[in-house]
């Protein structure tokens, strides 16, 4: 019978320390471009601007950090990323004008890079090796809670307070995911091969990116990709349909999917193995976003909050644990940078890419084709790693 603990005290501390992280992010990613209209009359395009350059300081921040990680562990990239992470909060004070902003924003992502990455990192190096599947899945829910929950409270902070408020509320939320990074004791067995990781020093890629997680990254681009039509346009698409009290509560039902689904499929992965559970996420999360393609009524839009949650939710916690079970143990934080870059870049250029196709295909088209796009992903994986595996 298994008696490693998986509910640790630095296990918890990790985790709760993303999301605080992931919790700064999304609050600020939903109002962040009407401060910039409204504070300095910024047109649409340099609005978007100044949401999405966080995500290209965040690539900047995981493809450093990946590589800083195995030379000086993870707890201390956790606490510089987390201590950057307070003054590129504050910062935003400073923001005299819109280029002031836009390099506030950048520093900002990779600040949110670097300390993402290392607590993964942490993460996976605290999980019992023989209960990954089920500890990555709880771990990610501080990325899911931090998903569903940041938008709701970015809007709520909207209509209660200031944006001078939210910056300070912001500060002191990321002054605590650093003082609790102090807590989390350094993995005991952070020196797999020491030698091998010290000498990772030149520029060559393979420095940079852990090449045995690529196939399920590259999968992980497509569905975050896909994902990024919910973030961008639910709001706007809601607003169409005349739904937006019910829209309010989309994340909530999402969140709530998540932590009811996460500790069974985590499970499962360990018992059955990735490809008893990957399936069933690709075809729930095309049926989510067909579901909401056909929206008409509340409830109905709360259904496929919960089916994407279910869909989305689970597969991104699957393959996380799926890239970490792939990397040798001294490149874990390769492993987890690379993962989440991918995932980063699919939802950063998400949002421009099908705001293409909106005039094209209006909201409900578009997310009947992301469906579509969801479902032709299965034979990718099928080809990419699912063959190399089997049902358990």
């Amino acid at each position: 019978m298994n008696t490693e603990r998986l509910w640790t005290k630095d296990f918890i501390t990790v985790s709760v320390t993303n999301f605080l992280i992931y919790l700064i992010y999304y609050s600020l990613i939903v109002i962040i471009a009407s401060y910039a209209t409204d504070k300095f009359h910024a047109s649409t395009s340099i609005a978007g601007l100044v949401a999405s350059i966080f995500i290209i300081g965040m690539l900047i921040g995981r493809l450093g950090a990946g590589h800083i990680v195995e030379d000086i562990g993870s707890k201390r990239v956790l606490i510089v990323g987390t201590m950057f992470f307070i003054i590129t909060s504050a910062l935003y004070f400073a923001a005299i004008n819109l280029p002031l902003l836009i390099i506030i924003r950048l520093l900002h992502g990779i600040a949110f890079g670097v300390a993402s990455t290392a607590a993964g990192t942490m993460a996976a190096q605290i999980i019992p090796h023989n209960r990954r599947g089920e500890g990555i899945s709880y771990y990610s829910m501080s990325v899911i809670l931090g998903i569903a929950l940041g938008p709701f409270f970015g809007i709520l902070l909207t209509q209660h307070v200031d944006f001078n408020m939210i910056f300070i509320i912001i500060s002191i939320l990321a002054a605590i995911s650093f003082a609790i990074s102090f807590v989390v004791s350094e993995p005991s067995h952070r020196s797999f091969r020491q030698d091998q990781a010290k000498a990772v020093k030149s520029l060559h890629i393979s420095n940079f990116v852990e090449y045995k997680v690529m196939p399920i990254s590259v999968i992980t681009l497509i569905i975050a990709f896909s994902y990024s039509g919910i973030l961008a346009f639910i709001s706007l698409y809601s607003k169409q349909i005349h739904l937006e009290e019910a829209a309010s509560f989309f994340f909530l039902l999402y969140a709530i999917a998540v932590l009811i689904s996460r500790p069974f499929s985590g499970r499962l992965f360990d018992a059955r193995g990735a490809t008893f559970v990957i399936y069933p996420c690709f075809v729930i999360f095309a049926v989510g976003m067909l579901l909401l393609s056909q929206v008409n009524h509340g409830i109905t839009l709360l259904l496929a909050g919960a089916l994407n949650g279910l869909g989305y939710g689970n597969f991104l916690s699957c393959g996380q644990a799926i890239a970490i079970k792939a990397a040798p143990p001294h490149r874990l934080g390769l492993a987890t940078s690379t993962f989440f870059m991918f995932a980063d870049l699919g939802a950063g250029v998400g949002p421009y890419l099908l705001g293409l196709l909106v005039p094209f295909t209006g909201y409900r088209g578009l997310y009947l084709l992301i469906s579509i796009v969801i479902l032709a992903t299965i034979p990718l994986y099928y080809f990419l790693h699912g063959r190399k595996v089997s049902f358990e």
